[in-house]
């Protein structure tokens, strides 16, 4: 079934209405989801129409309408990819048998982690956003950062679906405790560290929806490759919604470095102090926030040699990026990997058993797919003759996780006493002043075709509207 049906309470592509307890349990969770959405999704976004794109099928083609859409009646639902009814296991002690349509006994508890773990930062990013919009620097932009919020809530009914049909009793309580952790709560915080950061400012949105939505690309990968075959098909579909995400990360960033490189060029200068009183925001402090991005996310992947990465993948429940256009024998017993380490105090790489070393596979797969966006971004400050350069820090700069964690190492990889972290660390990361000047900037600009003055409008608008649409339309 590729077409989705909206005339259900819930929209869905897997006959729902066929498993009356399962629909009465989602239609259960459906007001408690609403109530979420309503004291924790955008704030004072009620009553806005919005220019916002809708699955209506999960046909390749033409799976989305483009239409204007008041908030709080945005239809979130329950899309999987079709059965493909021949997939066979491709990776782990059980290749080559037929995949689970069902949760198996035996990995019942690790399959249940690994989807409360994904579903957990689905709404987590939507709380970390939700005060955004009342500073979008335009409509075009605050468009998307409500395209980017409904399809981060609709990731979350795809999880909460998941939970409900496989894990009876236990997934319903896990379902239910997605919307009682909050982002950055004292009580019940987020259950990975990044989802609990602020991201207080437009410049963190765009940091964030690069570089954390990427980490979002890499782990659905992996997952798509999952033998529960229920788990490949959701994660099949969200992976072509969260494209956008990522896309509107890296035109942000590359629209605000466009613009400090205009007044760069204006004022024929590069004194961060000049150019912070014309209004834009100087490189380096660019290359500050996204070395905090950079190094958070990585942090995300977890440690560098897991036994729970190994059970993972031997079991068959997650694999890696890209797992069939590998070319190995896909149990990877024999096989070895480089990472890390601190030896006579120097980092070196050391080989470690692939099986336990598959967070760092994954890991080193999305710093090599980052690079390529920083790149890009470079190009916009080549066009416009600026010698400065945007870099990705070195990966064991300000790890919080793995054995990285515990030792100081500067942007360019040499290691440091805590007295020398302490001396530079303010040349490395966003400083209180830092944070505090990007939000002195920050202000809502609400006219058609109007932007803020830090950053540069788009090349072209949303499904090839103008870029002077009326994206929002205020009550």
């Amino acid at each position: 079934m590729t077409g989705i049906d909206y005339s259900q309470k819930i929209p869905n592509n897997v006959n729902l209405s066929e498993d009356r307890a399962l629909q009465r349990a989602l239609e259960h969770w459906q007001p408690n989801y609403l109530n979420w959405w309503q004291s924790m999704g955008p704030d004072g976004s009620h009553g806005f129409d919005v220019y916002l794109r809708t699955a209506t099928s999960v046909n390749p083609d033409g799976w989305a309408h483009f239409d204007h859409v008041k908030m709080p009646d945005y239809r979130w639902g329950i899309f999987l990819t079709p059965q493909d009814g021949q997939r066979k296991m491709h990776f782990g002690e059980n290749k080559g048998k037929d995949v689970w349509q069902d949760a198996p006994g035996e990995y019942r508890a690790n399959l249940r982690r690994i989807i409360v773990t994904q579903g957990d930062t689905e709404p987590a990013s939507v709380e970390q956003q939700r005060h955004l919009g009342l500073t979008a620097p335009s409509l075009y932009d605050l468009r998307n950062l409500f395209q980017v919020n409904v399809e981060e809530g609709r990731h979350l009914w795809a999880m909460a679906y998941l939970l409900h049909r496989y894990f009876g009793r236990d997934g319903r309580e896990e379902a239910d405790a997605l919307l009682q952790r909050n982002s950055g709560s004292e009580d019940s915080p987020r259950i990975l560290g990044a989802f609990n950061e602020k991201t207080p400012d437009w410049l963190a949105f765009y940091m964030f929806t690069y570089f954390t939505d990427r980490d979002g690309k890499f782990q659905l990968s992996a997952l798509t490759e999952s033998c529960f075959d229920p788990l490949a098909r959701t994660t099949r579909f969200m992976l072509t919604e969260e494209a956008h995400h990522m896309f509107v990360g890296e035109s942000g960033v590359s629209r605000v470095v466009q613009r400090t490189a205009e007044m760069m060029n204006e004022l024929k200068t590069d004194d961060p102090a000049v150019l912070r009183k014309a209004g834009v925001i100087d490189l380096p402090t660019i290359q500050r926030y996204l070395n905090f991005h950079f190094s958070v996310t990585i942090d995300l992947f977890g440690a560098d040699e897991s036994s729970n990465a190994a059970t993972y993948y031997s079991a068959g429940l997650k694999g890696r990026y890209e797992e069939s256009k590998r070319t190995d024998d896909h149990q990877l017993k024999n096989d070895t990997y480089r990472v890390l380490k601190v030896i006579d105090g120097q980092l070196r790489e050391v080989e470690v058993p692939m099986l336990n070393a598959l967070n760092e596979v994954l890991r080193d797969d999305f710093i090599k797919d980052s690079v390529g966006g920083v790149s890009r971004w470079n190009r916009v400050l080549e066009k416009h003759g600026i010698d400065f350069r945007l870099i990705t820090p070195h990966k064991a700069f300000n790890r919080k996780i793995g054995s990285l964690s515990e030792i100081r190492v500067s942007p360019d990889g040499h290691l440091l006493t805590e007295e020398q972290w302490r001396v530079h660390q303010d040349e490395w990361l966003p400083t209180a002043e830092d944070r505090a000047f990007v939000a002195s900037l920050m202000g809502r600009v609400a006219e058609p075709g109007k932007f803020a003055n830090w950053i540069a409008p788009p090349v072209i608008g949303i499904n090839r509207q103008p870029v002077d649409f009326e994206y929002v339309r205020f009550n």
